[in-house]
């Protein structure tokens, strides 16, 4: 039997063969809930036995009635009927019992293995989420553990079917043997000959189908974001996009249509071919029998047993096939979980903890950096030195490599030259998560979570959140009149997501909320990268001020690319076109009558000129 295999279109996938997913979902039922193995075990016997069960009951009855004498035939026939019917009705409450207790269990360790996706997509480093291999393979973990008769929850489900009819074949082999070991052949050339053209449509499907439908999934998940979410809907409704959107959505509904037309056109063929090879077997199963009966005067209790044991053994082989190609299937599926699950992170295993010391020095050593694809560096050959304490003002216009400088610094981008050093040493020796703690990151997008207003300021579970805590660093950053307006104070639902009564901030509310997340942390670096861009001048550097006042003696880095930060900065580091063109104190820099002082001296006069021109009107 030729192993076909998963095509070779995303660099990122592993092939970890059908026994090894095996192993790996058995060991994830044990983990997770064992019980679902005894329950599928109980059901697999049960069942198994019921497909040749009234076969033998049926020979019992005749045999009796055609050889007893009629008092011994009825009371024998009596304890036939009762014991059959009782082992009938036992056999049928275990089927019943394993049914209806295994289903929900499966449900349940797919949802652990969705937990488990999640949380590897969560911990997976920033830098690689922006590759789309990675989120090629991610959305192809997702399909593995989307459903119930696909993926991880599939090959479960398949494991207990191919048990039922393993177990009946094992049972019925002999039989059909001792019938004609002919029949054997035949039946078992007729199976793989449907196995092999089952094994053909499920190459041909995923290949054809859902290895092609992986981007459009995508895509589709984009386009339900972004038609949906209010964030978009002031600029569908004023740049007319309603028609435009719907058309580019209609189009991924077209190629997906295609293909689910090629899909069940495919399994149509295959459902034809399948009830063919059956019939042929059952005429042959029909042939031998009679040919026993005319030939070897077999009696009609023996026909029928071995009617009803060559079935059960000529249609568990073809079951047993069938589900082994889906689970052949469902494994090429948990490849691709498997794949996502086992991602390099890039961490190291001998990852040394981080400095247990009140102070931190960064040093950025020949640092560049250059996107994927890109054609040029975005940050170039940048030496750079943040002393413990001190307060940097990063400026220079849009895309001078400020944010770029920021990724590389909180290590969400890794330096594709030069290194950045932590106290001395490369920070890519520590472990990301503990690196990370090191930053409280005020970012110009402020993301609010559906949880209360005190675990958006802690960030941590309701356990483990200070509320009182959370609320004076709220009051700090400015925010006492709005919580003490709402009923529930910072207990409040965020978003109406979870909560009906749940309140929404406005953009300036979100940035104060940003600045008590900051201040919850207490970390000892603070980033601030643009997160007052809304902003006119005077506010900006009015808020830069307070805040400034608030981390106290901690090291901040300011970004802007207006430069109202710069003044109660220690140091200036000018940006232009992903290199640091000057670096010095806010005076120095104005004394030099470089490109800071000229674009300082712009922007003081923009401001000027507005602050007259709004005096004027209220003259």
């Amino acid at each position: 039997m030729a192993k076909y295999k998963e095509s070779k279109d995303n660099p990122l996938h592993r092939e970890f063969g059908t026994w090894s997913n095996t192993r790996y979902i058995l060991k994830k039922c044990r983990e997770y809930c064992p019980s679902a193995l005894v329950i599928a075990a109980i059901g697999i016997v049960c069942n198994s036995v019921m497909t040749y069960f009234w076969g033998i009951l049926g020979k019992l009855v005749i045999d009796l009635v055609q050889g007893g004498t009629e008092q011994d035939t009825v009371r024998q026939l009596i304890l036939i009927v009762v014991a059959g019917g009782l082992g009938a009705g036992i056999l049928q409450l275990g089927s019943i019992y394993a049914g209806s207790k295994v289903w929900y269990r499966l449900i349940y360790i797919r949802m652990q293995l969705i937990r488990e996706r999640v949380s590897r997509a969560l911990g997976i480093p920033y830098e690689s989420l922006e590759k789309p291999a990675v989120l090629d393979i991610h959305e192809r973990a997702s399909q593995a553990t989307g459903g119930n008769d696909n993926g991880v929850e599939g090959m479960m489900r398949l494991l207990e079917n191919m048990g039922t009819s393993l177990v009946t074949l094992s049972v019925t082999f002999v039989s059909v043997l001792v019938l004609d070991f002919r029949l054997v052949f035949v039946l078992i050339a007729l199976g793989l000959i449907q196995f092999a053209y089952h094994i053909y449509c499920i190459r041909k499907d995923k290949k054809n189908v859902w290895d092609k439908l992986g981007n459009t999934w995508r895509q589709l998940n984009y386009m339900e974001r972004v038609t949906q979410d209010f964030d978009y809907a002031k600029d569908i409704r004023l740049f007319h996009l309603k028609d435009f959107l719907l058309s580019k959505q209609q189009k991924l509904f077209e190629k997906r249509w295609e293909k689910f037309d090629y899909h069940q056109n495919l399994w149509y063929s295959h459902a034809v071919v399948s009830a063919i090879l059956f019939m042929i077997g059952k005429a042959c199963i029909y042939g031998v029998l009679f040919y026993a009966v005319l030939n070897k005067d077999m009696t009609v209790g023996n026909f029928t047993l071995y009617f009803a044991l060559a079935v059960a053994f000529s249609s568990s082989l073809q079951e047993f096939l069938h589900r082994f190609g889906d689970y052949r299937r469902a494994s090429l599926e948990v490849d691709d979980f498997r794949s996502f699950m086992e991602l390099d992170l890039g961490d190291q295993a001998d990852a040394i903890p981080i400095p247990d010391t009140e102070e931190y020095h960064i040093e950025f050593r020949n640092v560049s950096y250059r996107y994927p694809e890109a054609e040029k560096d975005a940050l170039s050959h940048l030496n750079l030195r943040i002393a413990s304490g001190e307060k940097l003002a990063v400026v220079g216009l849009n895309g001078a490599g400020k944010t770029t400088m920021i990724k590389l610094l909180l290590r969400l981008y890794d330096p594709t030259e030069g290194s950045i050093l932590l106290n001395g040493v490369d920070i890519r020796t520590y472990r990301r998560e503990e690196y990370y703690r090191l930053f409280s990151p005020i970012f110009q997008n402020v993301e609010m979570f559906a949880f209360p207003i005190a675990e958006n300021i802690s960030m941590r579970p309701s356990a483990d959140t200070d509320v009182d805590r959370a609320y004076e660093c709220a009051v700090e950053a400015g925010l006492q009149e709005r919580i003490d307006s709402l009923e529930k104070g910072v207990l409040t639902e965020l978003l109406k997501v979870v909560d009906d009564k749940g309140v929404d901030f406005s953009g300036g509310e979100k940035q104060k909320l940003a600045l008590a997340r900051a201040l919850y942390k207490n970390a000892p670096i603070v980033v601030l990268d643009e997160p007052t861009s809304a902003l006119d001048a005077i506010a900006e550097q009015r808020l830069y001020q307070r805040f400034d006042r608030m981390i106290g003696d901690k090291s901040a880095i300011y970004i802007s690319h207006r430069l109202a930060s710069t003044r109660f900065c220690d140091r200036v580091a000018m940006f232009k076109d992903g290199e640091m063109i000057e670096y010095g104190t806010h005076e120095a820099l104005m004394e030099a009558q470089g490109e800071y002082a000229r674009m300082f001296e712009l922007q003081a006069q923009y401001y000027q000129e507005q602050k007259e021109c709004g005096q004027e009107e209220m003259q």
